[in-house]
């Protein structure tokens, strides 16, 4: 077996997580999880949280799963959101058809549909499924929403949320009134969202439903420097820098990096080399970095990767992805951290016909010059009739060049139309000036929950010999293992039994996720406990009975130590903060 295969065997087998459905023989790209998998990503979300919402102020809201057809036109997701998809005769199987190439030839990301179609037919590709060759009908795109319907009657459309995003930008103006009209501001959200993949084959890596946190930070266009980056500027991250990519493959299989690869760069330092294009940007990144490794991310398998330019997206300013090496799939992408610019809100202010920009107002105010234009309504009303509003407002958009000459150009619905100037004055007036519209700039960090569960599982892993017997254990941080404290009576015994109990209501009320366990050798349940990550194990034996001390087995070390019973609750507190 491959760690993979290990991961999922004890994930299922321990209670982390298991395939949905399986009483109806389950459906790729939905995973249940279990006791322990629920308890683990609620305390990773607890830490994204603590970074984001308490260590940032960034308030969390929750919105809809569920999105009408509007939005997801001004996103770009109704028409842009999509894979091409090939189905194979021979089986009626659907594919991703850019897969079925992939380690064949190099695929980039231009490829068309009928370029992709002539490569698997050039190639022979055979069907993953059935064997055929030459069964493969054309490539064509496939929307990845899930689309529904709103009510009854009507059958208005929605879609399945493919990113928690949306539901923040469409709230924009409640939450700048929320905010007291002032940037920069952050807002976040964790929740599900639902993406219809063509062929889901790499089990919790590529999810039909997943969780995502993400937080959207609305900046100032003109002032992208972050007010508290100089307490992180010295941070350094391990950079796969866009050049380097286009200079060198990166890594190989066991993660070892090239001459050009993975780089050791200080934030600071790869702001002021244009590496990463602005403070902000970067302070995100070693937030990112601060919560991987929190989470339990292996700091020497983590990069951050620069989108290539032909892979970014055309209106972000510069994007990231924090990366992690697996031993089945290579680097899988964590997170993705970006400048989306202007891009949402605008796409929506256009979309919507709301005004979503705001006012920047200037440190001192501003003498500026503009011109009035003053028509004659008089004449124009009775002259244009029904376009009279619309030559209106066209007259008053013009500047003091549009102006001079006998006539007046301007265009209403398309249709050129010729003012003569004596129905139009216009003066020069000196006005004071606050401040500016602008709409705001985006810094969107987006994380996949499901994913970092995945690798903070395998990058915790380890089995080593004990005595004769292989020791599997997940060393797992205190903050993120499901159980905090096993409770473990020497023997199965009335009397240990009796103050094992008494310790375990001590514990909880102390606020400790404790497990009690008496089933089996107290070898066979420290094992038990290792391999589910429990950080400690508290052991009550006849010496208990006889001084009121208990021992406390360290998961990784193995170590133990005597501590009397009024103290546990405050050693094993001061371990878990790693305090002592």
């Amino acid at each position: 077996m491959d760690t993979y295969e290990k991961i999922i065997g004890l994930a299922k087998r321990r209670g982390f997580l298991w395939n949905s459905f399986e009483l109806y023989g389950g459906t790729a790209g939905f995973y249940d999880y279990g006791p322990l998998g629920a308890t683990m990503k609620r305390r990773i979300e607890d830490i994204w949280r603590d970074l984001y919402v308490i260590g940032e102020g960034f308030y969390e809201i929750e919105t809809p799963t569920i999105g009408i057809e509007p939005i997801f036109v001004a996103s770009g997701h109704v028409h842009g959101f999509s894979d091409p998809m090939t189905v194979c005769s021979g089986c009626d199987f659907a594919f991703r058809a850019d897969h079925l190439i992939e380690g064949i030839v190099e695929v980039p990301d231009t490829l068309s549909a009928p370029e992709i179609k002539q490569l698997i037919d050039e190639h022979g590709i055979k069907c993953p499924q059935c064997g055929g060759i030459g069964t493969f009908g054309e490539v064509f795109d496939f929307n990845l929403m899930f689309r529904t319907t709103v009510g009854p009657g009507t059958q208005r459309v929605g879609y399945l949320r493919p990113e928690t995003a949306q539901g923040m930008f469409i709230n924009f103006d409640r939450l700048f009134r929320f905010y007291r009209e002032k940037i920069p501001f952050g807002v976040t959200q964790i929740g599900k969202a639902y993406r219809n993949e063509i062929s889901p084959r790499q089990g919790v890596i590529r999810l039909r439903e997943f969780t995502q946190a993400e937080a959207e930070i609305f900046i100032n266009p003109r002032d992208k420097n972050h007010p508290k980056f100089s307490t992180v500027s010295n941070t350094v991250l391990r950079c796969y820098p866009a050049s380097h990519q286009q200079n060198d493959s990166g890594s190989d299989d066991a993660g070892n990096d090239h001459a050009y690869g993975v780089v050791e760069l200080i934030a600071g330092d790869a702001v002021d080399r244009g590496i990463i294009a602005h403070e902000f940007l970067a302070y995100h990144l070693v937030l990112t970095n601060i919560f991987l490794i929190r989470a339990g991310i292996d700091p020497a398998r983590l990069r951050f990767r620069q989108h290539q330019p032909d892979e970014m997206a055309h209106y972000a300013a510069d994007c990231w992805d924090a990366e992690v090496l697996t031993d089945r799939f290579g680097w899988v992408e964590l997170v993705g951290i970006a400048d989306r610019t202007d891009y949402d809100l605008s796409s929506h202010a256009e979309h919507s016909k709301r005004d979503l920009s705001v006012v920047l107002e200037y440190e001192t105010p501003e003498q500026v010059e503009r011109i009035v234009v003053k028509p004659d309504m008089s004449m124009i009303g009775p002259l244009y009739k029904e376009k009279a509003g619309k030559v209106l407002a066209a007259l008053k958009n013009l500047k003091e060049e549009d102006l001079k000459g006998d006539e007046i150009d301007i265009k209403v619905d398309g249709d050129e139309i010729w003012i003569p100037h004596d129905m139009v004055e216009y003066e020069t007036v000196t006005e004071e000036v606050r401040g500016e519209d602008v709409i705001p700039h985006v810094i969107e960090p987006s994380f996949g929950i499901d994913r970092i569960i995945y690798a903070v599982l395998e990058h915790s892993f380890a089995e080593e010999l004990v005595g004769n017997e292989t020791r599997s254990v997940l060393r797992l941080p205190a903050e993120v293992a499901p159980v905090q404290v096993a409770v473990l009576p020497l023997l199965t015994r009335e009397e240990l039994i009796d103050p094992a109990i008494k310790i375990v209501d001590m514990l909880r009320k102390s606020g400790i996720f404790v497990s009690y366990d008496d089933a089996g050798t107290i070898g066979r349940r420290y094992r038990r406990n290792d391999e589910i990550g429990t950080p400690f194990s508290v052991t009550i034996d006849y010496d208990t009975l006889d001084d009121d001390t208990v021992t406390i087995r360290d998961r990784d070390s193995m170590a133990q130590i005597r501590v009397p019973t009024v103290e546990l609750a405050e050693k094993v507190h001061a371990m878990m903060r790693e305090q002592i």
